[in-house]
């Protein structure tokens, strides 16, 4: 049979990497296949077709018997649609002052979901106990938007990562005070693939009561997934993810990549080899004089400083973004389809450009 007839044309060179972004690279060979797999004939839409109804499955064997997943188009709605299925309209959010849905998505959860939130600085993106009590409390206070939910994201916007006991202890602190724990899961497969346990360990199992699920990072095309750990008190998922724009009429399409990613093990393959890539990236690194490494590489992310006329040129070879450019601080990201290559030949670009600073 004759490869269906395309008239695109493709528009960029697949050698060129970068280190900007995992979102940058294109999606794994396992889902796109998974994707060719679900196309053909007609299923229903909204929801009501084979591949979500396999994919709760999928997610109950990750997650527990009560877990429900609700898929969604991109992170940041996922993000809007829990935080408002466990918030009233006084509610708020404790997070970290860097969490993504604090600086990252342009206001959504405040404009869009109409959630106040309420930031703590952290030195390294994590809550703590204590952290979180810098703005848990005024419930009875009605010129106070009321707490009622501690978000925090696995692994953090700064590349850290909670151990299970962290977490457990944050679930616990929480509920003893009567908000909810949202997980921010973007890169949630990286954490389990740093702390080399299931994901349950630290999410259900743990006291978190639901989570953002993230596959677009992980080697998916598109997609993530709101999953409902505790049903109790999870409200009308699906009226808010209809009413967030985030309901997919042909929904087998993103069922189908997260259940490629999930039912084996093409998740954890895929983020162990992007943590992998980071701890080579930060090894090259920390043998460059003159750059500092500013965080635990615990995920797949590096974070350094080095000075600013250095990375301007670097830019100029290698897409990557400042963090803080005041302060001379970059982000370097690797993704499931980093090579060591591009690794090596990251980190020789780094050596000669500092040799010219």
């Amino acid at each position: 049979m004759n490869p269906p007839r395309t008239d695109a044309r493709r528009h960029h060179d697949p050698a060129v990497r970068g280190f900007a972004s995992d979102n940058y690279a294109g999606a794994h060979p396992e889902v796109l296949a998974a994707l060719a797999l679900a196309n053909g004939g007609h299923q229903v839409a909204y929801g009501e077709d084979a591949y979500t109804e396999n994919l709760q499955q999928v997610i109950r064997s990750h997650f527990g018997p009560t877990a429900e997943a609700f898929p969604v188009f991109n992170g940041t709605g996922a993000n809007v649609v829990a935080l408002q299925a466990v918030t009233d309209r006084w509610g708020a959010v404790i997070c970290a002052e860097s969490a993504h849905i604090n600086v990252d998505e342009g206001g959504a959860p405040e404009r869009v979901g109409g959630i106040k939130l309420l930031t703590v600085p952290t030195p390294d993106g994590k809550l703590t106990p204590e952290l979180i009590d810098r703005q848990a409390y005024g419930w009875e206070d009605e010129h106070r938007a009321m707490p009622q939910v501690v978000s925090i994201a696995q692994a953090t916007e700064l590349g850290t990562v909670y151990t299970p006991e962290e977490m457990r202890a944050l679930c616990e602190h929480a509920h003893a005070r009567g908000m909810k724990v949202h997980v921010d899961g973007s890169r949630l497969a990286n954490a389990a693939a740093t702390l080399d346990v299931p994901m349950r360990t630290f999410t259900n199992a743990a006291g978190v009561d639901l989570l953002s699920l993230g596959g677009t990072k992980n080697g998916a095309l598109f997609g993530e997934a709101v999953v409902v750990l505790n049903p109790d008190g999870i409200r009308h998922m699906k009226h808010l993810r209809k009413l967030s724009m985030q309901l997919a009429s042909k929904m087998r399409f993103v069922s189908v990549q997260l259940e490629a990613l999930l039912a084996r093990d093409l998740w954890l393959r895929n983020a162990r080899h992007a943590n992998e890539m980071a701890q080579r990236l930060a090894e090259g690194v920390r043998a460059v004089h003159d750059v500092e490494i500013l965080h635990p590489v615990q995920a797949n992310a590096v974070f350094a400083r080095l000075p600013h006329e250095v990375s301007e040129r670097l830019q100029k070879r290698f897409r990557f973004y400042f963090w803080d450019e005041a302060a001379g601080d970059v982000r370097w990201m690797c993704a499931f389809d980093t090579t060591e290559d591009d690794v090596d030949t990251f980190v020789a670009a780094l050596k000669e450009e500092m040799a010219h600073a």
